[in-house]
């Protein structure tokens, strides 16, 4: 069981994750916002983190890289979970610090390999 942040402005995509990670025993946190998951995140210090790219004010790039260059949370792995889909979005997200990277929409078997492989 692990404590899984996720950090998307959708709430049906939150509810839809939220619903995959509860199935299979996890603890669910969530913010709307990149701020607000930043903060959650140095508060909570969950053991993965889901991340949506496209959010209103700080995008999931931001934040991600925020939270893997900050002491207290840069031990955390985040999971990009996006509609953004080209290569180059890959790439970038995976150099601002996240250790998977996932294009939605995606099924529960997916999502909890790429999170077993990231907790390793």
């Amino acid at each position: 069981m692990a404590r899984v942040l996720i950090i998307d402005d959708s709430p049906t995509e939150t509810y839809k994750l939220t619903s995959m990670l509860e199935k299979n025993g996890h603890v669910v946190l969530t913010a709307d916002n990149g701020e607000a998951g930043i903060a959650l995140a140095q508060k909570e210090l969950p053991d993965v983190v889901l991340m949506d790219v496209v959010m209103p004010g700080l995008n999931g790039f931001q934040a991600t890289r925020q939270l893997s260059k900050m002491p207290e949370t840069a031990h955390i792995p985040v999971i990009i979970v996006t509609t953004k889909d080209q290569q180059t979005d890959r790439v970038w997200g995976m150099r601002q610090g996240a250790k998977a990277y996932l294009a939605k929409p995606i099924t529960q078997e997916v999502l909890m390999s790429a999170m077993a492989e990231v907790m390793r």
